[in-house]
């Protein structure tokens, strides 16, 4: 598992804030194009048939399904750099860090405009808690 320094961390957010922001609207897309044929789907039943514009339908469908793909390639991407997503829809990311012999997690999420916070890997979210000392301590500490 790599981990990060807090300034390396913080470094990362302006690009980690961009693929995040194109996820999120990604994933938007692909929702309410979900939603416009499942509603398709739902008048094509209860009428027992319709009308429909193959063509377009087509066209949704392909929308949607570059969508997906997108959300789908900017995770990995953020993946790959070692960050992990924890929550699409709030834009929550945690960056594993070692403190002392432990690793625990910065956590930061989207419209914060620095990490502030972290947590234990066991305790998440709910667990989260203010940087203190020990990380302004080893805020220059290297990454492995």
């Amino acid at each position: 598992m790599k981990t990060f320094s807090l300034d390396e961390a913080q470094t990362l957010l302006p690009v980690l804030q961009s693929l995040m922001k194109n996820a999120m609207e990604s994933k938007e897309t692909a929702e309410t194009i979900a939603e416009e044929l499942q509603q398709l789907s739902q008048r094509i039943f209860m009428n027992g048939g319709t009308l429909v514009r193959i063509s377009e339908v087509a066209k949704r469908r392909a929308q949607h399904d570059k969508a997906v793909q997108q959300v789908k390639d900017t995770l990995a991407e953020i993946d790959s750099i070692g960050v992990q997503v924890k929550d699409l829809d709030s834009g929550l990311l945690d960056f594993p860090y070692r403190l002392g012999e432990e690793i625990v997690l910065l956590c930061w999420r989207m419209g914060e405009t620095e990490i502030t916070h972290w947590h234990t890997l066991d305790s998440g979210f709910a667990g989260r808690q203010a940087l203190d000392e020990r990380f302004k301590r080893s805020h220059k500490q290297k990454p492995n």
